[in-house]
């Protein structure tokens, strides 16, 4: 396995080791004592799994504690444009996302910490997405920024006018206009 970390702390690219031949393909998405051996405090308790058509956007959503919840994202089918949004106060990228291409052929996953947004769109006909959580499901703790928010300035890669984004994500509010108990502690 491989870890990747990114110029977000704590926001981290996995590449599983890949097995290969005429059979097909093995790998370990998730294994706690490699995960600990490379300093990734993570226990899932939860797993979450959409299917997506071409040109869906979901998100951006996050839960405010004691329910926040650090998420292991893999595509087991088709390809996405997954997107974290760092919500930490004081931290070096805060407003800032970072975007990333996942698909079911190189099996790269995204492992996205406590204090960030997440999202994604569609770029392949149809994903099935598998989020894994450190902490259960909460809708008194749900929370969303809007995807479409111009300040943030995603290119989601789906083309003008042919975005699928649900009623409730579209309402979601504008980035400068959330509230938020993440703090940034280096």
């Amino acid at each position: 396995m491989k870890v990747i970390k990114t110029e977000f702390p704590g926001l981290l690219i996995i590449e599983p080791d890949l097995f290969q031949d005429e059979r097909g393909y093995f790998f370990e998405s998730y294994n706690s004592l490699k995960f600990g051996k490379e300093g990734i405090d993570y226990s899932p308790v939860q797993d979450n799994e959409s299917s997506s058509a071409r040109g869906v956007i979901r998100g951006l959503h996050y839960q405010e504690e004691p329910y926040a919840q650090a998420k292991l994202i893999r595509v087991i089918e088709g390809q996405i444009y997954d997107v974290a949004l760092d919500i930490r106060k004081g931290s070096p990228t805060y407003g800032k996302w970072c975007g990333l291409i996942i698909d079911s052929d190189a099996k790269r996953q995204f492992m996205i910490p406590k204090g960030f947004a997440h999202g994604f769109s569609v770029l392949s006909e149809r994903a099935i997405v598998l989020y894994k959580c450190d902490n259960h499901y909460s809708r008194l703790h749900e929370r969303g920024i809007n995807a479409m928010d111009p300040s943030l300035n995603i290119d989601w890669m789906v083309e003008k006018g042919k975005e699928i984004i649900s009623s409730k994500d579209s309402k979601q509010p504008l980035f400068k206009d959330i509230s938020t108990s993440f703090i940034f502690k280096g």
